[in-house]
């Protein structure tokens, strides 16, 4: 069962325009508190874990931020290294148990992903689980869906649901990449060749908070408004 959790926190944060010229996405405030946070407390809800955060961009300003709680930071530097160079990074923080990882752009209304994903995880025949919306259920989504989940929970590309950042990997397949700079996709793809690609359909609402639009639509969700 996995023992740390890597939080995703280190991007540019492009889509969101002028918010972020002067700070990083995830400290973008939601319902008066900070991306972050609200990432933050689903991991301490579900229990005693490693916490580990990354950042590149400003990184200062997350370190200040996170300056006497009990979360470390990993710094990118010089380059920022994508999903997966940024998690393989951060391996000796996190140790060499399955870790969650969750990104910190999106706002939940349901059940805490992380005790849905620990029910379902089985390391006999998954090397990642990952936590998927139906597109009906993904407020502020742009494009279509990611992934379709067959009778056995494995995952293929296409389909209407959408990767919600949320899941539990295995990381030691993170060492077979040679690239420095590279997407959880090509780890993703690996498993998916090998049939342990696995995937969990989130019985909740979700939203997606990676442009500016999505803030009104993330502050009426946590107020309980129907019409989002």
């Amino acid at each position: 069962m996995p023992d740390a959790i890597m939080l995703f926190a280190a991007g540019f944060g492009t889509r969101m325009g002028a918010l972020t010229a002067d700070r990083p996405k995830p400290l973008i405030e939601v319902a008066g508190r900070a991306l972050l946070d609200h990432a933050l407390d689903l991991a301490e809800a579900h229990g005693p874990l490693r916490k580990v955060v990354n950042a590149h961009y400003r990184a200062e300003q997350i370190e200040m931020h996170l300056a006497g709680r009990d979360v470390s930071v990993s710094i990118e530097e010089p380059d920022i290294l994508d999903t997966g160079g940024g998690l393989r990074a951060a391996l000796p923080l996190l140790g060499a148990n399955p870790v969650f990882t969750l990104n910190t752009d999106a706002i939940w209304s349901g059940p805490n992903p992380l005790d849905l994903l620990a029910d379902a995880w089985d390391p006999a025949r998954m090397d990642a689980l990952l936590l998927c919306v139906p597109l009906a259920r993904a407020i502020g989504r742009q494009g279509g869906g990611d992934f379709r989940i067959d009778a056995d929970v494995r995952l293929t590309r296409g389909g209407d649901l959408v990767y919600s950042g949320a899941q539990i990997l295995k990381t030691g397949g993170l060492a077979d990449i040679p690239e420095t700079v590279f997407s959880l996709n090509l780890l993703w793809n690996r498993m998916a060749q090998a049939d342990r690609l696995c995937g969990l359909t989130y019985p909740g609402t979700w939203c997606d908070v990676g442009r500016p639009d999505g803030i009104p639509l993330a502050e009426s969700l946590l107020a309980g408004r129907s019409d989002v």
